[in-house]
């Protein structure tokens, strides 16, 4: 992570970047307000509803929600956002994906406790996930859980489980005991986000509410880094102009649920699988 003089500071008086070197994460982040998010909710919601019962189609929209709907772009560009981002990663930022975490009213599916780069072959941890609430996110409906400091390990072992009550796309969970007496919850308000690291230990619980926890997780990286495959997935860029090669930069989709992008997306998933599987 980048090392300067940049200091931005969080809703708390928090220096982002040092708490984030520290320990691995920061929350609160403020981004939008709960009518903004709301409105979000419903674009998103709008789309499921338009999309129907086309499961293809249906999950490309919830992998690539920034892709195929402009305010879900906008969100990867909000200027808090990339504030707090870039005070870590400087100045060139690419969104490397945003995809949807949902679980549903009085669902028992989890995330398990991992670390998100265990899988993604990228060649360095210049990442940041920023989880977005779209709705609130408490310890009722299943928020985030952080192990403070957990990031100052290694890319550990992880263990398989192809869980179907697990959100991650393998059920991995690392393979080292989590003192759960450790973590810390991550209770946000609809339009407020966290960061951390892709080494922290993390995980979530089940919905227990009687409504949907929506999220966004949006993975931001320097635009220095590549693929260790030497694949070049599509990607945007939200902060700087400084193009490195290594993937393949699209400008911002040109409207709301366009044919050609429903066929990058489908083309970049499939991709992603064989790079990733």
């Amino acid at each position: 992570m980048q090392d300067d003089n940049t200091n931005i500071v969080g809703r708390d008086g928090v220096d982002i970047s040092k708490k984030f070197n520290d320990d691995g994460f920061v929350c609160p982040i403020h981004a939008l307000s709960e009518t903004e998010a709301k409105a979000l909710r419903d674009d998103y919601e709008e789309a499921e509803y338009e999309i129907g019962r086309d499961i293809e189609r249906l999950s490309l929209l919830r992998s690539y929600p920034h892709r195929l709907l402009p305010s879900f772009d906008m969100l990867t560009r909000n200027d808090g956002l990339i504030d707090a981002v870039s005070s870590i990663l400087g100045e060139n930022i690419l969104v490397w994906s945003a995809p949807m975490f949902i679980k549903e009213a009085n669902s028992s599916q989890i995330v398990s406790w991992h670390q998100d780069l265990t899988y993604w072959r990228l060649d360095n941890d210049e990442e940041i996930t920023c989880w977005f609430a779209i709705s609130p996110a408490s310890k009722t409906s299943g928020c985030m859980q952080f192990v403070a400091g957990s990031h100052k390990n290694q890319i550990l072992p992880h263990n398989d489980t192809y869980n179907s009550n697990n959100l991650l796309s393998r059920g991995q969970e690392v393979a080292v005991d989590v003192n759960e007496d450790d973590a810390v919850y991550a209770e946000l308000k609809a339009g407020e986000a966290s960061l951390h690291h892709g080494l922290l230990f993390h995980s979530s619980g089940a919905n227990n509410s009687g409504d949907r926890r929506i999220g966004s997780a949006i993975r931001y990286i320097s635009a220095t880094m590549k693929q260790e495959t030497g694949d070049r997935p599509m990607v945007t860029q939200v902060k700087g102009s400084k193009d490195f090669g290594n993937f393949n930069i699209l400008p911002s989709p040109e409207g709301r649920l366009l044919e050609i992008e429903f066929q990058r997306c489908a083309a970049d998933a499939k991709l992603k699988k064989r790079m990733l599987f």
